[in-house]
């Protein structure tokens, strides 16, 4: 519940380019380098092809097999477009490799061909897409070697296996199409494997992407909540500590001189506060800017104190063990019980009590704020009326802003008239260990202005 940085609180492009630089680490400086560089690839790919194809060229050549040669040339030429035209790519290749196959019975290597071709296809194209290629770019080939038995045999290894002819070519001939069928299905796999992997990059992309722009939305929304607390309260309290000044100047300038110093301390410590709520956009000094919460230890004392300075008569109590020492959790209570005596400045009439009470008990805490005033119109109202002499008009964000805060903590915040006055009531919920506080007491501090 800290308002600490995290990876979250970044922008969406930002999240992006995070994750863009941990892919790439992943994949070591030399894979980086050909992800980077996909025609340098496609030599590579290219170049590997003809090294394993390289002993049936150059038997074919010897051979007079100028045909076979050629072609087996023109598909390491082919791969250079694996990326452009996967399909057809394989499509040349599987029938090149069956006519090299009957120009030219058992080369090495012949069908290398389609293990590249196949695994472009995979990593481009559905599932099943590539299943259904696989299928008919391998059948051909590995039927021409099952079926036909093509090839001649040597004699020696006739002599050596101890079988006739027709039945070692036979068996021979079988062991090379399941090769084949194999190879290409690995190489199938491969490419599929490939292509879930980068569509899962992908979707952690675009999860990273949507979690930091929702990040953002709720940065904006808490930096408006804080900056409508600091700004609703002080601005409220100021004035009425100038309104009060003014009255009081002649007949007592001690009390007008009181007046002017906590109004002087008042808009110092919102000035203050509204440049640590606005420097997690930009720190004035471009350093890194505090992320933790505004109050601090002791902080609830000052705010009552300077609400009593502005002329409201505070009775404060406490019952139970301290509050948390969490600052998350303390600010939220300092922020429903500021928003709550704000709107009692702003908007009672002819009160002559005003209560605080904070009540804890166990991981329960509760806050409560009442009046005995007369309400004027705006006091709070998710609806906004007509406002009063010299009263803005409520627009209902206080209250909203309590019930954001109070939801943070499994909490619920209620508001409304009583029979006289306005009572503003919060349940809390804390979330952390339960332990014997040594501290529990039961202490009502009154006083007033």
């Amino acid at each position: 519940m800290k308002e600490e940085a995290s990876v979250r609180d970044v922008p969406a492009s930002q999240a992006d380019a995070s994750l863009a630089e941990i892919t790439a680490k992943r994949r070591g400086v030399i894979r980086r380098y050909l992800y980077q560089h996909p025609r340098v690839m496609d030599g590579v790919v290219a170049l590997s092809y003809a090294l394993l194809v390289t002993p049936t060229v150059g038997d074919a050549v010897r051979s007079g097999g100028w045909l076979a040669a050629s072609l087996l040339i023109l598909v390491a030429g082919g791969l250079f477009f694996r990326r452009s035209h996967p399909v057809a790519l394989v499509a040349f290749v599987a029938v090149v490799e069956v006519a090299v196959t009957l120009l030219h019975p058992w080369g090495s290597n012949v069908s290398a061909g389609l293990w590249f071709s196949l695994y472009a296809v995979a990593v481009v194209h559905t599932r099943r897409f590539s299943l259904i290629t696989l299928a008919a770019a391998t059948a051909p080939l590995a039927l021409l070697y099952l079926l036909a038995a093509v090839g001649p045999m040597e004699a020696s290894l006739v002599r050596e296996s101890g079988r006739n002819p027709a039945e070692f070519q036979l068996l021979t001939s079988i062991a090379a199409g399941a090769a084949i069928a194999l190879s290409n299905v690995i190489a199938t796999g491969i490419g599929i494997s490939v292509r879930q992997r980068r569509e899962h990059e992908q979707e952690v992309a675009a999860w990273a992407a949507r979690t930091a722009g929702l990040a953002s939305v709720n940065e904006r929304n808490r930096i408006a909540r804080e900056m409508h607390d600091v700004v609703a309260h002080s601005l409220t309290v100021m004035i009425s500590l100038s309104d009060g000044a003014a009255v009081v100047v002649r007949k007592s300038p001690d009390r007008a001189a009181e007046a002017l110093g906590e109004l002087s301390r008042t808009g110092r410590t919102a000035l203050a506060d509204m440049r640590r709520v606005l420097g997690v956009l930009r720190a004035d000094d471009g350093g890194t800017a505090p992320r933790e919460p505004l109050a601090s230890g002791g902080s609830l004392a000052k705010l009552l104190e300077g609400f009593r300075t502005a002329g409201l008569p505070l009775h404060y109590s406490h019952t139970g063990p301290s509050l948390p020492q969490d600052p998350a959790f303390q600010l939220t209570v300092h922020r429903i019980v500021q928003e709550s005596l704000t709107n009692v400045l702003r908007y009672s009439r002819g009160f002559s009590r005003v209560d605080v009470g904070i009540v804890r008990s166990g991981s329960s805490v509760t806050v409560e704020v009442l009046d005995d005033g007369m309400e004027s119109p705006g006091h709070g109202a998710l609806e906004p009326g007509e406002p009063g002499p010299g009263q803005a008009l409520g627009s209902g964000q206080g209250l909203a802003g309590m019930a954001e805060r109070a939801r943070i903590y499994a909490g619920t915040v209620e508001a409304g008239a009583t029979g006289r006055g306005w009572r503003v009531k919060a349940q809390l919920t804390w979330p952390g260990e339960d332990t014997a506080d040594p501290g529990r007491f039961h202490q009502p501090l009154q006083g007033r202005a």
